[in-house]
């Protein structure tokens, strides 16, 4: 049986998901990690390499057919895992823990096996996150609003 382009696809994003998330085993324990928690470790550009690079499993899903919105969702594993992966220490400890480029594979594998379904989870994380994205401009313009008051409140009291 031939192999189709999408399942050569699919085999090279998990092994490259596999080599960035979990291809180093901890001796004497069962958890593993992988190259993109060792890269993480490098001071100041670490994490946003491991995000470049992780940025090849998204751009292949969108050459694959992606929806954008299931691109968001994918984008915002790997730009969680750079964030949250910049904090000394506990950022390390969650490299350990998300495994950003996997879930992507496994959200491009879910995508491709069954379209519509996927599609509307992504829809409804994109509409999430967006609606928190949106609270949260507003939440810090109304914090502005209010320290900005404050201040001219003393100004004007001084």
């Amino acid at each position: 049986m031939k192999k189709t382009v999408s399942d050569k696809s699919r085999q090279r994003l998990e092994r490259l998901a596999w080599y960035l998330d979990s291809s180093i085993k901890v001796p004497g324990f069962n958890a593993r990690f992988g190259v993109d928690a060792l890269i993480g470790l490098i001071p100041g550009i670490g994490d946003t390499l491991g995000a470049l690079v992780s940025g090849v499993v998204i751009s292949e899903a969108a050459r694959l057919g992606a929806p954008k919105s299931l691109l968001v969702k994918m984008a915002f594993n790997v730009g969680l895992d750079a964030v949250v992966g910049a904090v000394p220490v506990l950022g390390d400890l969650f490299d350990f823990a998300w495994k950003a480029n996997q879930r992507n594979v496994q959200l491009l594998n879910a995508y491709l096996d069954k379209p519509r379904e996927t599609l509307v989870a992504s829809r409804l994380f994109a509409w999430g996150l967006g609606a928190v994205l949106l609270g949260f401009v507003l939440l810090v313009g109304a914090l502005g609003f209010l320290l900005v008051r404050a201040l001219l409140a003393v100004v004007a009291g001084a």
